[in-house]
């Protein structure tokens, strides 16, 4: 099965990209390939930029990454929308990283309800452009890196899809410590969201979310702390005893996966089987022509 590409018209970031699905839905096959608004095959992990409103094919940060007052926004990438319980994640060791339903032991994966949540709490997805490296130990946590791009729950009013893109504004973090390794959860909120506004504090943006979403922080550590639980695994943990970390803390922290995920694509340090493939990046030798990445996805099976 194939289907039209989609699009999304609220914000700039979404009406510039699309989506195409090649695969059935619940079913190991399925994936969701990106384009960019000229109909190009990209790379959500390395091709969207991570400051909302910079050039695709500038160096991050660009000049025009999009604020809201002095606020930089960031793309958030949905991988799976809230209150859903299939866990979809961006492929990292496929070639253009499509979001492909993850598996384990040759079964799909699907979070449990952890009484009384119900799914996935929150719009859950990543960062481009972020890379957590396994390699790195992070300095505050003592742990290296997952692997992956950094983490972001958005904690707005709208339900999102899966293949969204998102521009967020970053209200704080959450370290979770998961099976060892460093798991930075970035909380944020959606920018049309009109609860965005009511976030404002000066410095202190999880007090106001603690104001006007009484229990969502409470309830997200609890998430985290017990969602592995029924597969038979411990509670997870984390640095900081579980405090929320604010913003301007967690912007430190996007920065410097943005920085690991740089050395990554240009190839300064070794990044093992996640696939760097892009488009778009100026000057790494991942680069591929937009042949080749139409050639990568046409390769792909329709089952």
């Amino acid at each position: 099965l194939l289907l039209a590409a989609r699009g999304w018209g609220r914000l700039g970031a979404m009406s510039r990209y699309s989506t195409e699905q090649r695969g059935r839905s619940n079913s190991p096959d399925y994936r969701l390939y990106f384009k960019n608004a000229d109909g190009k095959y990209i790379s959500p992990f390395h091709d969207i930029p991570l400051f909302a409103g910079s050039k695709e094919d500038k160096e991050i940060p660009a000049k025009r990454s999009k604020t809201t007052g002095s606020e930089v926004l960031f793309n958030m990438i949905v991988e799976v929308p809230r209150w859903t319980n299939a866990k979809m994640e961006i492929a990292t060791e496929e070639p253009l990283n499509p979001i492909k339903h993850d598996i384990k032991k040759g079964k799909l994966r699907y979070v449990a309800n952890i009484f009384p949540h119900k799914g996935y709490i929150w719009n859950y997805g990543a960062l481009p452009q972020t890379w957590e490296d396994p390699n790195h130990t992070d300095k505050i946590t003592g742990c290296c890196g997952d692997n992956d791009p950094i983490d972001v729950c958005e904690i707005g009013s709208k339900i999102h899809s899966s293949g969204e893109i998102v521009q967020v504004k970053v209200l704080g973090v959450l370290a979770l410590v998961d099976e060892g390794e460093t798991d930075w959860k970035i909380i944020a909120i959606s920018a049309d969201d009109p609860e965005a506004q009511k976030i404002h504090g000066k410095y202190f943006y999880i007090d106001d979310v603690k104001k006007h979403k009484p229990g969502y922080l409470e309830a997200t550590l609890d998430w985290f702390q017990l969602y592995k639980v029924p597969d038979g695994k411990p509670e997870n943990h984390f640095a900081f005893n579980g405090e929320f970390k604010d913003k301007d803390f967690a912007v430190e922290i996007i920065k410097s996966t943005h920085e690991h995920w740089k050395a990554l694509l240009h190839k300064k340090v070794d990044g093992g089987t996640i696939k760097c493939t892009n488009v778009l990046v100026s000057g790494s030798p991942f680069c591929c022509s937009d042949e080749d990445a139409r050639s990568i996805v046409q390769s792909v099976r329709i089952f």
